[in-house]
């Protein structure tokens, strides 16, 4: 594991579009398949990063509660299988029912995408707003595996709910920090 921090994708940049598959279900999904009424947020995960593991439970609940007030979720790991196998299509399919992901956990296979997004590190967090223009690209919170902090999204929860509220997201965003994209080589 080697410890990375998101890259800064400039605020107001719009969305990539992508065509990915839903390990959950089998199905091709794009950007607005997955686009929500008041905002998206891209989420690059991988089965595997112990980031990721520590705040599984965070994003799963982020997702069933903001999805409900017109948010649109997605996770995408864009992680080589050949060299981690614990991030293989079937192996995501698995970790979305064992976390109950309710939402797509969509595969990269390519990793085109990850780079279209300038993803850079699991997890890594875009927020869009409903015309599809970044505005939040950091941490979910400020815990980390073993710094004795409990996930609680709050960094992200802000940025929604100031969407919800019709104000400003605050544009002082801390990078994510996580493991970085396995790259094929």
């Amino acid at each position: 594991m080697s410890l990375t921090s998101s890259k800064m994708l400039p605020l107001g940049s719009d969305a990539p579009d992508f065509k990915l598959m839903d390990t959950r279900t089998g199905h091709l999904l794009d950007l607005k398949n997955i686009k929500g009424e008041k905002g998206t947020l891209i989420m690059f995960l991988s089965n595997h990063c112990p980031f990721v593991k520590h705040i599984n439970g965070e994003i799963v609940r982020l997702a069933n509660e903001y999805r409900q007030l017109g948010f649109g979720f997605a996770g995408i790991s864009s992680n080589d299988p050949e060299s981690y196998p614990e991030d293989h299509p079937d192996l995501m399919t698995e970790v979305a029912s064992k976390n109950q992901y309710s939402f797509p956990y969509l595969f990269d296979g390519t990793q085109e995408i990850a780079r279209k997004y300038q993803a850079a590190c699991t997890p890594d967090f875009f927020l869009f707003d409903a015309e599809l223009k970044l505005i939040y690209h950091g941490q979910l919170d400020d815990s980390r595996p073993n710094n004795g902090l409990h996930s609680n999204g709050r960094d992200i929860r802000e940025a929604m709910d100031a969407v919800l509220n019709n104000r400003k997201v605050n544009k002082d965003q801390k990078p994510s920090i996580g493991c970085n994209i396995k790259w094929k080589t």
